[in-house]
């Protein structure tokens, strides 16, 4: 299993593991790389994970995900309707509610935290956000819809029930992640239930390029993971350039 973050680092990814095969192999060059089963972002492998293991986990296999612009759309239907976006003291756009609603399950923080460390000039619309993400939950579950932060909570929840999370696992003997300090404390989760004793499990990073800590980034995946088994995972650091 091969995973980064974008669908073009996702095809760098390919191309370059496909050439090593293709050397180790003992392959001739020049026929292009292979196309590798599983490559992708995060949220593409989850979703592909979820649909093959939907039924058990409760959801409809046939489900959509919405983008970006979709469910700001839903969060903004959801404050009209109760009635928030009418509210003498102005309440937060749709872009800002979901960046809310997105740090909060990415962190895996609570909303008082998020609001308090990243939002805080919307502090005092705690209770407000509260209702309206409960139902921005329950709309989405009665459209039968995923949003892209669900794709991983979804995911992560499934490594935890014992039938699913051991199916998925059996399927990767090796995971290689990309850009791992630009990973969240969602994607780590993920990760550790794929691998909980860490064999097998492999991720690159840059601790002096962790720059989205506005998307939830925690550079602490990165320099504390090593030290998350025992005995630690071995370190090593790269001082060539490889290009």
């Amino acid at each position: 299993l091969l995973v980064t973050f974008s669908r073009r680092a996702a095809a760098e990814m390919e191309r370059r593991v496909g050439r090593v095969l293709d050397e180790a192999l003992g392959l001739p060059p020049g026929r292009g790389a292979p196309s590798l089963a599983w490559c992708g972002t995060f949220h593409a492998i989850g979703a592909r994970l979820l649909r093959a293991h939907a039924t058990a986990l409760g959801l409809d296999p046939s489900f959509t995900v919405d983008d970006r612009g979709e469910s700001e759309d839903l969060i903004h239907v959801l404050r009209q309707r109760l009635g928030l976006a009418g509210a003498r003291r102005r309440f937060p756009q749709k872009a800002t509610c979901l960046a809310i609603y997105s740090r909060v399950v990415n962190s895996e923080a609570s909303l008082a935290e998020v609001l308090r460390t990243a939002f805080h000039w919307c502090a005092d619309a705690h209770d407000a956000l509260k209702r309206l993400f409960a139902a921005y939950a329950a709309e989405k579950q009665a459209q039968r819809v995923l949003d892209f932060d669900d794709l991983l909570v979804w995911w992560a929840a499934a490594l935890a029930e014992p039938a699913a999370g051991a199916a998925m696992a059996a399927r990767f003997d090796h995971v290689l992640v990309d850009e791992y300090q630009d990973t969240n404390r969602l994607q780590a989760s993920i990760l550790f239930g794929l691998k909980p004793d860490g064999r097998g499990l492999t991720v690159v990073g840059d601790d002096a390029q962790s720059i989205y800590s506005f998307r939830a980034a925690e550079v602490r995946n990165i320099l504390d993971f090593s030290g998350r088994f025992s005995p630690p995972a071995e370190v090593v650091m790269l001082k060539r350039n490889y290009r």
